[in-house]
């Protein structure tokens, strides 16, 4: 058996209502994706439209790309960094007081290469609440991260992060438990 992109199929991966899909690009394209600094609380309205969940204190810089808000939900008091890539084709949580740093990609599917016509795998991500995912990091399908940990800079997380830890490298393993001091 040979590889046949020419029978390709989404697999389960259903993009939504075309009119919607159709009306976000042209949204994503000119707003999220722009280099122009539009106002946080207009993006967020943006996101709320198109259906995403979208708490409080929402910050979103410019070159950001969210494949389908419908699939996306945002605690309070977030950050996405610029260029940032949220290619979502299946669920995105993200917690409150997250923050996602500049050119980070949440990849929510890939394909089976074990069958010829290369369908979609598709996993949901998770962010639990304190998260942080580094600069340029990638966090792969299915993928949930713990409650205030961190994959550092460049890093590629492949498999659960636990609680309060700190993950380095591609793939990305354990380095240290995060701490954080008390501020008097």
């Amino acid at each position: 058996m040979t590889t046949d992109l020419s029978a390709f199929n989404t697999g389960a991966y259903k993009a939504g209502p075309k009119w919607k899909v159709l009306s976000w690009y042209f949204v994503n394209y000119y707003i999220m994706n722009s280099a122009f600094p539009w106002p946080y609380g207009f993006k967020s309205g943006l996101l709320r439209l198109f259906g995403a969940k979208v708490g409080k204190g929402l910050v979103i810089k410019t070159k950001v790309r969210i494949k389908n808000p419908w699939r996306l939900t945002v605690g309070d008091h977030c950050w996405i960094g610029e260029s940032v890539w949220i290619d979502n084709l299946e669920d995105v949580h993200i917690g409150s007081h997250v923050c996602v740093s500049q050119g980070a990609l949440l990849l929510t599917g890939n394909h089976d290469y074990t069958q010829a016509d290369f369908p979609y795998r598709l996993g949901k991500i998770r962010l639990e609440d304190g998260v942080w995912i580094g600069a340029e990091s990638i966090v792969c399908p299915g993928v949930s991260c713990g409650t205030h940990s961190i994959l550092t800079v460049k890093s590629v997380a492949t498999k659960d992060l636990e609680p309060w830890q700190i993950y380095a490298g591609n793939p990305a393993a354990f380095v240290r438990k995060r701490t954080m001091k008390t501020n008097v």
